[in-house]
This record gives structure tokens, sequence and C-alpha cells, in this order.
């Protein structure tokens, strides 16, 4: 017998599928729930409620959008292989091959797999002992299983987009429950739900899972400007919504009186996308034009051009503010009309048009295909969407490394698109950010590996300039020739997508590993000398980043499959590196100004007060000095417990601290004008203080000597690099201080 706590779920549950599930689909259905509630019955959750009520969430959300039965099935088992005794054998004889498919595209990696450089074939690690001696450094390694774990998802999406709809249910439900985690993993499990899940619901086109991804994270993610803005939303929410059904009945009636059907219904604001528009536009709260808006449903296409002239014609339209995502939709097939006029209140308005099968769209993206199919409808986006999705990740199978796979996905995937025209007016749609170079390579391989410069409508601009939608790119071509290494190099933006940055490296492999060998020792060595490292253990870095033996590391720099930046990444993890930048550091109880941060005015100028020296973790509070700011004493200061000005008294908080290190950098340059100034420019873009300079020309050549604070060697490489490729600039690197 049933529990009558775990019994109760599986009713809601049964009441929320959809009506037209068959009565085996059901049964499918009830199956699934019996064996995951047997499976998770003596677990629990941090809430202390039954883990299977986690699973029900999940298929409740499956069900909501109306999805197949065998995915609802398996959102009820998605944990079971990961947490139980259930193994995908199992799963397979009770459920076949699609549920079991499902289940093992979002079942977590136990083990990373072990992978012997030079072998194809990577041996998974399923009982924790075996070959662990194979590959010590990776085994183990929690961002390592994230990526690895992301990787194997994505890979199953390419097959089966249902895959990631369960993941989408299943990280939305985790997100509504996070309060029950620890702080550290709120905030990172919210943050990696902001860069992937959230753009990943986007891309597929489901604003319903979207927004709440998004608004949940941001939540954790930075609970002040949430909160700072709910609680604006929720001040103005009575009179918005007095205004609101205001509006409704002024539209309802001039759209009637032009013949035009149509629903109306408020637009519901999303915190996160109100933040994210306040900061594009630099505008507070209250001056966003969406903060009142209204969507209109109107029968047909015509029907959303001629509600659009109508209120043209009867308010104002704002300039700059409409957009036609019916003629050209976005590129995860959303469409709508969207306008902003200055209503009768002489306020701004928002008003979005479409017909009811853009708003289905709209809310469902690619799970709107199952909606189509129950009413016995054609889904033309389907298989359109499914083709585009696997035409953005045709470089899965060449990307081996999880963590740079995820990347890609960034870069390639999540990113909106642009579309740009060749010279004969093909039209190429790229990922936003995309180089001159990221479009040689989609036109063809030859052209990418012997670009080397390039007109933007008509004008010479630099391969690292990012293309817009409109332009057109005329590539400049040598008769013969490669690409250059260069170009792998991140710090210098030249190329942006996983599709060009294959095909670089491809070119790359077929040079000889002798000539590759001492390519990648000469670019490594030339990187530390830059960097003021000297002694290195080359044996136990190429250990660390999973190569047997210095040589085939090296190799691997010189074909492109290993980056200098990873290197320099691994590097700045190493204690004895830190401690490089520690012998130079600033005492530890020198706390910069920078790390408080003054609630409710931040960038008011603050400094710690001498008489008590208020240290992190000490109880805080500001205190108005007349044209300095706010000085920061410790709550138990005597001079703060006798001030009779209460009222110049201020709560103040520690802030997000982050430790720097003092680096003794030498710039090297043909002296122009403007020169310190493009350095200073740089620094400022990496958020790095520039502690000291001083300048020396002799016979037009400049010698700049700074110190910066950077956070770790791998910043410093950064910097190093692109200030190397500053106009004039002929080196730059660290030198001993003193």
């Amino acid at each position: 017998m049933k529990s009558a706590v775990a019994a109760i779920p599986l009713e809601k549950l049964l009441e929320q599928l959809p009506e037209n599930y068959t009565l085996t689909d059901r049964e499918l259905v009830m199956r699934a729930y019996h064996i995951a509630e047997e499976a998770h019955r003596e677990q629990k959750r941090l809430s202390g409620e039954p883990y299977i009520n986690h699973c029900v969430a999940v298929a409740s959300i499956l069900a909501e959008l109306r999805v197949p039965a065998e995915v609802v099935a398996a959102g009820l088992l998605h944990d079971t292989v990961e947490d139980t005794p259930v193994t995908l054998a199992d799963i397979r004889r009770e459920f076949g091959d699609t549920v079991r498919l499902l289940v093992d595209g979002v079942t977590k990696l136990t083990q990373l797999p072990r992978v012997s450089r030079g072998d194809q074939h990577a041996e998974w690690n399923h009982n924790g002992k075996e070959g662990a001696e194979a590959q010590p450094a990776l085994l183990g390694r929690k961002e390592d299983m994230v990526s690895e774990t992301l990787r194997k998802t994505f890979l199953a999406m390419g097959e089966d987009v249902r895959v990631v709809l369960i993941k989408l249910a299943d990280r939305l439900h985790n997100m509504r429950t996070l309060g029950h985690m620890p702080e550290d993993k709120r905030r990172r499990i919210a943050q990696e739900t902001l860069d992937i899940f959230a753009p990943l619901a986007n891309r597929l086109g489901i604003w319903q899972l979207k927004w709440e991804l998004e608004d949940l994270s941001f939540r954790y993610v930075n609970p002040e400007r949430y909160k700072e803005i709910a609680e604006q939303l929720a001040e103005r929410r009575p009179d918005r919504e007095r205004q609101l059904e205001d509006i409704k009945d002024t539209l309802l009636k001039l759209l009637a009186k032009n013949n035009i059907k149509a629903e109306i219904s408020g637009r519901p604001k999303h915190i996160y996308s109100i933040y994210k528009k306040m900061q594009k536009k630099d505008k507070a709260f209250n001056m966003l034009y969406d903060v009142r808006a209204v969507r209109l449903i109107v029968p047909d296409v015509p029907s959303c051009y001629a509600a659009l002239g109508v209120i043209h014609t009867t308010w104002r339209p704002i300039p700059g503010e409409f957009d036609d995502y019916i003629a050209a939709p976005k590129d995860n097939f959303y469409q709508s009309l969207h306008t902003a006029v200055i209503y009768d209140d002489k306020r701004p308005l928002e008003v979005q048009i479409r017909t009811q099968d853009m708003h289905l769209n709209a809310e469902y993206g690619i799970a709107a295909h199952w909606r189509y199919k129950e009413g016995g409808r054609h889904d033309p986006n389907f298989e359109q969407r499914i083709s585009s999705l696997r035409k953005m990740m045709e470089w899965r199978s060449d990307v081996s490394d999880a963590a740079e796979f995820v990347e890609s996905m960034r870069s390639d995937v999540f990113r909106d698109r642009v579309y740009v025209f060749t010279p004969r007016g093909d039209i190429i749609d790229l990922p936003a950010g995309s180089t001159p170079i990221d479009f040689a390579y989609h036109v063809h391989t030859d052209i990418g590996h012997r670009c080397r410069g390039a007109r933007v409508n008509g004008k010479l601009v630099p391969l690292y300039q990012e293309l817009k939608t409109g332009d057109q790119v005329e590539i400049l071509t040598a008769k013969r020739g490669g690409p250059s290494r260069d170009w792998l190099n991140a710090n210098l933006g030249l190329v942006r997508t996983q599709r060009a940055r294959a095909k670089i490296k491809a070119w790359f492999k077929k040079q000889e590993d002798e000539q590759n060998l001492a390519q990648g020792r000469s670019t490594l060595e030339r990187e530390l000398q830059r960097l003021g490292i000297t002694e290195v253990n080359f044996e136990k870095m190429a250990r660390e980043l999973g190569y047997k033996t210095p040589d085939e590391m090296f190799i691997a720099l010189g074909n492109g499959d290993l980056s200098i930046g990873k290197v320099i990444k691994q590097f700045s993890q190493d204690e004895e590196i830190q401690d490089i930048l520690e012998a130079n550091a600033p005492p530890p109880q020198t706390v910069s100004t920078d790390a408080v941060e003054v609630v409710g005015l931040k960038g008011m100028l603050s400094v710690m007060a001498k008489c008590c020296n208020p240290m992190p973790g000490d109880q805080i509070v500001g205190f108005v000095t007349r044209g300095r700011g706010a000085t920061i004493h410790r709550q138990d200061c005597p001079n703060v417990l006798k001030t009779k000005d209460r009222e110049r008294l201020l709560k103040v908080g520690w802030g997000h601290m982050e430790r720097t290190y003092p680096v003794s950098v030498k710039i090297k340059a043909y002296d122009r004008q403007g020169l310190m100034s493009d350095v200073s420019n740089l620094l400022a873009e990496e958020n790095i203080n520039i502690a000291n300079v001083a300048v020396n020309v002799n016979r037009s050549i400049a010698d700049l000597r700074l110190i910066i604070e950077v956070r770790d060697i791998a910043q410093l490489s950064r910097i190093l690099t692109r200030i190397e490729n500053l106009p004039n600039v002929m080196e730059a690197h660290r030198t001993k201080p003193g």
C-alpha cells in the first residue's frame, strides 16, 4: 500500500495530464510513478519533503507543455538511474527504448570518462576505481563533471529535443525550491541557470520557462536589485491594474469601431527583463516604456497590421520603439508586432499585436508542436526549428573537451543571430558577435584559411570587428597560405564561433608534429617569460592538463587542440604560482574602500575610519561627512556611540571583496598621440586599477612602467596580450618590482 503522503501528488498529476491522452498513455504514466515512488521511497529533499514530490513536479511541468506520455514518464523517472538501484536496462525492459533514451539523456555522469591520448574511444569509469590512475587530474573535479554532464545532455538534445525539455523542467523545479540550499550553492546554481538554461529555453522559444528561470535566478544572483524592482512593481500595481482596465476598454471600443476582433490582456511584468532593459537603455525604472503594456490577439495577419494602423492613427508612436517581428521573425521563430505610443494621459504604453498561432508559438516555442498535433493541425515550424538547431550544432562531434563544448553552445547556439550579406546578395546566418573570419569560414573553409582582410559595406575593417545585421561583407584573400595561430587566441577576439575554431584547428592538425612541437614549446616559453615565470615543472603541468608527456602538451598547443589561455588558467590555480603574486601583494589587513557598499547610496566616496580601523567581518556603520562622502566605522566605535548627529549615520555592509595583487608591467612602443589614453581605456574596460604609472620617451620610443592590480596570472596574460595588440606597441611584459 502506498503512503498517503506520496499518493496525493499522483492524483494531482493525473488531473493535469492532457485530455487527449489515451488510457494506455495514462497507464504508462501511472506505472512510471509507482516505480519512481518505490525507488525514491526512503529519500527526502533538503526541504524534508519526500523526494517523489520533485519527480511529480517535473512531470507536472512537462504535462503543462502537453508533451507525449513517454516524456512525462521519463520526467517521473529522470533521477532513478542516478540516485537509486534502478538501471537503464530496468527502464528499457519496463518502458521500451524511447523512455530509456530520454532518461539516459538527462542522467548526470557519476564519473568522468577516462581518456587515453591517442585513443579515439573514451572508457567510462563506473565503479570509481577503475581508470583512476589513468587521469587523476580529471577525475572528481566538480566543474569538469558539470561540464561533461551538460555536454552529454546537449549531444542527446541534438538527437531528440525532448531530452532538453525534461532537463529544463527539472531545473525549473529545482530553482523554485532553491531556498533550501546553502547560500554559496544557491548563487552558483542560479548563475548557471542564467548563463545556460534560460538562454536554452529562449533558443527553443519557450517563453513560459524562460521568464521564470530568469526571474528565479536573478532573485539569488542579485537579490538587492531584484527586491528593489519587485517593490517598485508592487507599489504601482493597484494604479497600473486600474489604468490597464481603462486602456483595455478604450482599445476594445476603438478596434470594434474599425471592425477588428481582438482579445486584450495586460502583459505580465518580469523582473529580470525589466532589469536588462534598464541596463541596455541606461534608464531608471519609471522611464521604461513597457512598465504599462497590453497584448492584442487578433484573428489573422492582416488584422495585426490593421490594428497597428488604428493605434498609430489614434496615439503618437514613440520613435525607435516599433519592431515588426512578423515580417522578420526573431531567430527563435518568435513573431509579433511591438510598438509604444504616448497614451491619453501623456505616458508611454507598449502594445504587442499577434495572432493566436503566434501567441502559442511565443509561449511554448518548440513545445507548441504537440499542441498542434492534438488539434489535428500541421505544425510548419517544428521541422524547421529542429533543422535550425542541428545546423547551429554542426560542430558538436569535433569538440571533445567538455568545458569548451559548453562554451561553444553559449557562443554558437544561445546567442542571438545576425544576418549578413555576401557581395552576391546571399544571406548568411551567424551568431551575434561574429567577425569577418567567422563569416569567411561559414562561406567556405578555403576562403577562411586564406582570409587576410575584409570590407564591410565597402570599407576596410579590422578582422576583429563585430558584424551587424544588414552588413555586406567581402573577404580579401591571399592566393595561398593558411590561418594564423593568433586567430585561436581568445584574448584577441578574432574568431568567436566554434564552427570557425574547429576548421582552424583541423588545418593546424595537418601540420607535422615536429613543427607543432617546436611551435607549441616556443609559444608557451614566450608567454611564461612575458609573465615573469622562470621555474616551471613541465612534467607536472602536462599531467594536470591530462597529457602523458610535455611533448604531447606542446604538440597540442602547436596544433591548436590546447589553447595558451587554458594553460595559463590552469597555472593560475597552482598554489606555487599564486605565491609568486602574493609575494608582492599588500598585507592582508589592507582593505580597499571598493570592498564597502553603502546601501542606497552606491557610488558615494567612502574611506576607512582611522579611529577604529574596521576589518571585513566587523559590524560597520557609515557616517556622512561634509564634502568627503562617508567614513566607515565599527558599530562599537566610541566616536559613533557618542555622536549626536544620528541622522548622518548610514546602514552599510561589506560588499563582494576580491583579492588583487600589484604587478609591475613594462610597455615598449613607438611613441604616438593617444598611446597612454589607449592603454588606460583598455585597463578600464577590464576593471583593472592602475596603482602607479611612469612614462619616459627617448628618440620616439616610449617606455611605460605601470603597476596594475590583477586577480590572477590568467587575467595578467589576457591584459598583456591585448596591450601588445594596440597600434605601435612592440612588447608588453611583467618586470620585477623596483
